[in-house]
């Protein structure tokens, strides 16, 4: 699998600006294009006098649907090539006709607990709306159930709404996907105190890693809703502000919690490296009260392992037992004194 951190953009040296070339990974073979058109309050020109089209492209390796959009909605080239370049930081673009948006939703994949990243991008108009992402999942469902419903808000307001609510679902799901690193905190912890071991450090690599990028893809968010609520977005309506600054406040929310998680996780890596230290002195503590103990023993040893001949205990028939004698009482009179000054 690509990593979530840099995409093999070599594919696209020395080509022209704008040139379609798929950067990602390939998570369906054949992609789905889903149109859905619903009546919407609107005084702009369009598909007609109220409706809204929402266009769903999902799977992006086939470059020649994103290219076939681009001809029939007249979407600028550039824009078309980052959306097929699935490694590029969330931000929203003004163009005469259009805003451009990329977001990135994130969940947790049950197989490998890692976090799993998707580019969503999106086309915002009038009185259309197009979505582009990289795999197939219900991310989106609770929106077109909600389309379902004859007197849903969704159904009533212009394409700005729509856009919101994909949106809002986005930066909820983090909240999800924050809970899940929750748990994985405090599993972590609890085994930092009672007794790490070398598959914690990359537990606590791994956590530190997915909050990284987690960061820099929630971060990014602010901006865009900032630019929603107070750029010069003409196809952003008054009445749908209040609702984007309700994702701006979960943003920030998502953020602070990445923050604290992220010095959790580094407190966790301090206190990894501290518990370390502290077993190997422990380990250190004994080999030298052992070693300390041996000392009189080797010398008592080496003192009655000299081949002189002439040596007075020699032909002493106590001599052999009084050795064992001193050489026990030495050693349980350290041991005492160790224990008397709390080293065992």
């Amino acid at each position: 699998m690509t990593s979530v951190w840099v995409k093999r953009k070599s594919a696209k040296k020395g080509r022209s600006p704008g040139a379609l070339i798929h950067v990602g990974d390939v998570h369906s073979q054949v992609p789905r294009i889903t149109c859905s058109i619903y009546e919407g309050f609107l005084t702009s020109r369009p598909l007609d006098d109220k409706s809204v089209l929402w266009l769903s492209v999902e799977g992006l390796h086939e470059v020649d649907i994103i290219r076939r959009v681009g001809t029939i909605f007249g979407i600028n080239d550039l824009v078309l090539e980052d959306i097929a370049d699935t490694g590029h930081r969330p931000k929203v673009e003004e163009f005469p006709d259009y805003a451009f948006l990329i977001v990135r939703a994130l969940d947790i994949d049950p197989t490998t607990g890692r976090l799993s990243p998707e580019q969503v991008s999106l086309i915002l108009g009038k009185n259309f709306l197009i979505t582009f992402r990289e795999r197939q999942t219900p991310l989106f469902q609770p929106i077109q159930q909600r389309l379902a419903l004859e007197r849903s808000r969704i159904r009533v307001s212009g394409a700005d709404y729509l856009a919101y609510s994909l949106i809002d679902v986005i930066v909820d799901n983090y909240f999800e996907v924050l809970e899940k690193i929750a748990d994985k905190v405090e599993v972590i912890e609890d085994v930092v105190v009672k007794g790490p071991s070398r598959s914690t450090l990359e537990s606590i690599y791994q956590l530190k890693t997915d909050l990284l990028f987690l960061r820099k893809s929630v971060w990014p968010m602010r901006e865009i809703a900032n630019r929603m609520i107070n750029g010069d977005i003409p196809f952003v309506r008054d009445t749908t502000k209040p609702y984007l600054r309700d994702v701006l406040d979960h943003t920030i929310h998502a953020v602070d919690t990445v923050e604290t998680y992220r010095d959790i996780v580094s407190g966790m890596l301090d206190i990894y490296l501290s518990a370390v230290s502290n077993r190997l002195n422990e380990t250190m503590k004994i080999l030298t009260i052992i070693a300390t103990i041996f000392i009189p023993l080797t010398f008592l040893c080496g003192w009655y392992g000299m081949n002189f001949k002439y040596m007075p205990e020699l032909d002493w028939r106590y001599g052999y037992p009084m050795v064992i004698f001193i050489a026990v009482t030495s050693a349980v009179a350290m041991l005492i004194a160790f224990r008397r000054k709390k080293w065992l």
